[in-house]
């Protein structure tokens, strides 16, 4: 995912054992056997916030013709729909129609997990504090080093050190997003640094590394809980638990530009996902009752209809899993480390249009769209635990 930016989509936090309904799952729906479910009609009683929607949908029209062919006819109708009325149960009074996802425990429970844009100090040239690099794309392609090869410097000497951290963990968090914004301070200027390709080593999650340490219960663990676990441990012991990962990503530079995800659109706080290409091409609008969390993470005991539209891809965002892109900064990155949670969600089409009988696996995309993802956090849980 950023994709990802940052895209995939994500996520260091370990699905841990949970009551059947602290994670917001819902048991509505009876039965829903397969990954879209034919819909004729959705009863949903949530709070309604479709702000997003019509600048997140003039952000595709805007920058992708082709994906305005297809989309553009559904997405004026969704904008109508919502001005005047908002109701899910009148969708197919205006030509809308839906298939709800099954969910990993065939009741309807789809998994929404968060994402962001971090923004990273570094500076143009190491000092005492500064002294991590982040590199680059070396030339290289099954042979290329490992994490600890590089940390040991492997790569020294070729020219590809784009920047220089205080620590380890900030550009580690950075490749797990696949991308991101950085500052520097040094002459106060801030770049994108995009995605350029990794080692094609196995990747490793730290997370469950530190799970199986006994480090961090895994009813605690979230990517807050890794920070503040990292903060009180001394370089070589935080080197030690990021070298567990082999795979390692590098970057491109760019100039500053808005936040982008697989599909090359302009992302928006809420209103963006990285979803699964097969069922979902790019660009295909869903509704959705997300889960609303507490500022510790838990659970509100609420949900929130959206119209969020499908932009961007994740190595561990498949079937039924959402990556919800939450904007840029610290406070993204604590919000959307805590969400691990669960929602109702229905993929939508327009009838006599390229996306209707939106229950219909979608033939395969073929336009020319960027393809790398970024680092899979973990793999994607498809039960209910």
């Amino acid at each position: 995912m950023i994709k990802r930016l940052l895209p995939l989509a994500s996520v260091l936090i370990i699905f841990g054992c949970a009551q059947p309904t602290e994670r917001a799952q819902q048991y509505k729906d009876g039965e829903l056997t397969a990954l879209l479910n034919q819909t004729t009609q959705i009863e949903s009683n949530q709070p309604r916030n479709f702000t997003t929607f019509a600048r997140q949908a003039e952000q595709v029209t805007n920058n992708s013709p082709s994906m305005a062919e297809t989309y553009t006819p559904l997405y004026e109708q969704l904008k109508v729909w919502a001005e005047q009325s908002g109701d899910p149960k009148q969708l197919a009074q205006y030509g809308v129609q839906s298939a709800q996802m099954g969910g990993g425990d065939n009741k309807g429970n789809v998994l929404f997990t968060g994402y962001f844009s971090p923004v990273m100090e570094l500076r143009h040239q190491p000092d005492a504090t500064f002294k991590y690099p982040v590199y680059g794309l070396p030339e290289c392609d099954e042979e290329c080093p490992t994490r600890a090869e590089i940390y040991a410097g492997a790569l020294n000497g070729q020219g590809l050190e784009l920047g220089y951290a205080e620590n380890l963990i900030d550009p580690f968090i950075m490749e797990i997003q696949g991308s991101g914004f950085v500052h520097f301070e040094d002459d106060d200027t801030l770049e994108y640094f995009a995605y350029a390709g990794k080692n094609n080593k196995a990747y490793v999650s730290i997370g469950r590394v530190l799970i199986e340490q006994g480090q961090i219960p895994k009813e605690k663990m979230s990517l807050k809980a890794i920070k503040d676990w990292v903060e009180t441990q001394d370089d070589a012991t935080v080197q030690a638990l990021l070298e567990e990962n082999t795979s390692f990503v590098f970057f491109q530079p760019r100039s500053a530009a808005p936040v982008t995800g697989t599909a090359g659109i302009p992302l928006l706080p809420m209103a963006s996902v990285a979803g699964d290409r097969t069922a979902f091409p790019m660009g295909t609008p869903i509704l959705a009752e997300v889960p609303l969390l507490n500022a510790d993470g838990s659970w509100s005991g609420a949900h929130e209809l959206r119209l969020l539209i499908v932009l961007d891809t994740g190595g561990a965002v498949k079937g039924n899993h959402f990556d919800l892109y939450h904007g840029m900064g610290d406070y993204a990155g604590t919000q959307a480390g805590h969400y691990r949670h669960f929602g109702r969600v229905w993929k939508l089409g327009l009838e006599n249009s390229p996306t209707q009988t939106p229950w219909a696996m979608p033939p395969e995309e073929t336009e020319d769209a960027p393809t790398e993802t970024p680092e899979a956090p973990t793999e994607t849980p498809t039960q209910t635990e």
